[in-house]
């Protein structure tokens, strides 16, 4: 099986050493020829802006937002859960809207904000250690979207979604790479071998 990274920008190596650790094939995607080999795909942690420039400038928008209709799981982490949202809550940018979210970007604060916390991830036994890094946090969710895990709002905000799933896509705040807890590449990897 072959799991996809979009290798625009940001931490997509760190995703594909953990598809490699899982025994699958992990796969750069730059090009619509590399993303038709791949079964299921992750878009990474960086700059959401970037990532979706990038994505229209080498032709990729329309062709993911073909796959992902389509059926083919994908995994958004940090930026990826933007790039794959329908809108953000501040200026508009490339957005590829198959998941139905509205997210705020940089909600907990600048880099020197970025934290650690344990999350209650619905199916998972045990918590789940989030590394969060100038994360987003999902400001409103659709009514096809299962909420998985909230953080609370450091500023006294209440609770807010960080990890979410609408049917084969799964997006996340934090950055799952970044640990050594594989569930949600599992996850994305499970959703690929049923479809």
């Amino acid at each position: 099986m072959r799991i996809g990274a979009l290798a625009l920008q940001g931490d997509f190596r760190e995703h594909l050493a953990v598809v490699d650790r899982l025994g699958r094939t992990g796969v750069e995607v730059r090009t619509p020829n590399e993303l038709a080999t791949v079964e299921a795909l992750i878009i990474p942690g960086g700059e959401s802006t970037t990532i979706g420039r990038l994505a229209t400038i080498y032709g990729l928008m329309d062709v993911l937002r073909e796959r992902i209709a389509g059926g083919m799981p994908v995994l958004g982490t940090c930026a990826g859960m933007i790039v794959l949202a329908s809108a953000t809550t501040g200026p508009a940018q490339p957005q590829l809207g198959v998941l139905h979210v509205v997210v705020e970007r940089n909600a907990f604060g600048r880099q020197v904000d970025s934290f650690e916390a344990d999350l209650d991830v619905d199916g998972f036994v045990e918590p789940m250690r989030a590394v969060f890094i100038r994360a987003p946090w999902i400001d409103d969710v659709g009514a096809d979207v299962e909420i998985l895990a909230t953080v609370e709002d450091p500023g006294g905000g209440g609770e807010h979604p960080v990890v979410v799933r609408q049917d084969h896509i799964l997006a996340t705040s934090f950055h799952p790479e970044l640990t050594d807890d594989d569930r949600l590449h599992t996850m994305l990897i499970e959703l690929a071998e049923e479809s």
